[in-house]
């Protein structure tokens, strides 16, 4: 369905005065995400999930400049495609509930959604009754303002806006984090019953135990770049293959707890050769001159000479 290939994001800032510089924040990225699966893409703050997202549905400001392929369907989504698809074919549910218009009724705002996707303001009104029985959301919620809602409702109304687009590819971009953990799985579970439906999800989060309970896939992001794709059953089998995998997956309390030492380079000032080198107990001479390739190592995509040890 979505197909990102040698995805790369360079902006266009001023420095001093009047002089200008180059800042490139996404390096070499891929990714690809089927119909009716989940793939969570997870890293650090600044990796480039959000960024990913953004380019996805052509929403980068007007200083970015992009290179690499990204194909919908097969065919590339160019700024023009982008546009056509945003919000019908192609929808995000975003992270705060601060999208939502404070100024209007909740209900009007996921009908406008869904007559922007095509449908008649009867078959809209239609949509939304079914879409918020489904969601558990009460026909008296359709009233009420984003300020009257709970966590958990407000996130309900965000995943609504999604499912009557009809859209095929939905973008969540950090669904989850303050919400109590029971709400937490309920936004988890209504991913994965939209691609239980044949829907693609993509799951942006910084939590790799919440993706786990819904991925099929995770992409693992650091530095603006795709270091693994790994199966979601490669975690609890002991199957990761890139460090930087394995040291997030080490991080975690009910595992070893112990931290990454260092920190992610930041876009200005990236290491020639891995970006994980500076960090990396694997690391050698060779791992510091050039970045290296995505290999197949069993069974999956990763960028590390020597994942295979």
């Amino acid at each position: 369905m979505l197909s990102v290939q040698n995805l790369n994001i360079t902006f266009t800032l001023y420095d001093r005065g009047l002089a200008q510089k180059q800042l490139t924040v996404i390096t070499q990225l891929d990714l690809d995400v089927k119909a009716g699966e989940v793939v969570a893409v997870v890293g650090a703050s600044g990796s480039g999930k959000s960024l990913l997202a953004h380019a996805i549905l052509g929403i980068l400001p007007d200083n970015a400049q992009v290179s690499g392929k990204m194909l919908f369907k097969g065919e590339p989504l160019t700024l023009n495609r982008c546009q056509d698809l945003r919000g019908k074919a192609i929808a995000l549910i975003p992270q705060s509930i601060g999208y939502l218009d404070p100024l209007m009724q909740v209900g009007q705002q996921v009908q406008r959604t869904a007559q922007l996707s095509g449908l008649s303001r009867p078959a809209a009104k239609a949509a939304v009754d079914r879409t918020f029985a489904r969601y558990r959301l009460a026909a008296i919620v359709q009233r009420l303002y984003p300020f009257q809602l709970s966590g958990g409702m407000a996130r309900r109304v965000l995943v609504s806006t999604a499912v009557v687009s009809q859209a095929e590819l939905v973008i969540a971009d950090e669904p989850t984090p303050g919400l109590h953990p029971d709400v937490v799985t309920e936004t988890l579970n209504h991913l994965r019953e939209l691609a239980s439906e044949g829907k693609g999800v993509i799951l942006i989060t910084h939590d790799i135990e919440a993706a786990l309970q819904i991925a099929d896939r995770v992409a693992v992001f650091y530095a603006g770049t795709t270091v693994e794709i790994a199966h979601a059953q490669d975690f609890s089998s002991n199957k990761i293959r890139h460090p930087y995998t394995q040291a997030l997956w080490r991080s975690l309390p009910q595992n070893e707890f112990i931290p990454i030492s260092g920190s992610q380079p930041t876009p200005d000032d990236l290491p020639d050769g891995c970006l994980f080198s500076d960090r990396c107990p694997w690391v050698t001479q060779e791992c510091r001159l050039d970045r290296p390739p995505f290999l197949q190592v069993r069974g999956a995509p990763v960028r590390c000479i020597h994942a295979d040890r």
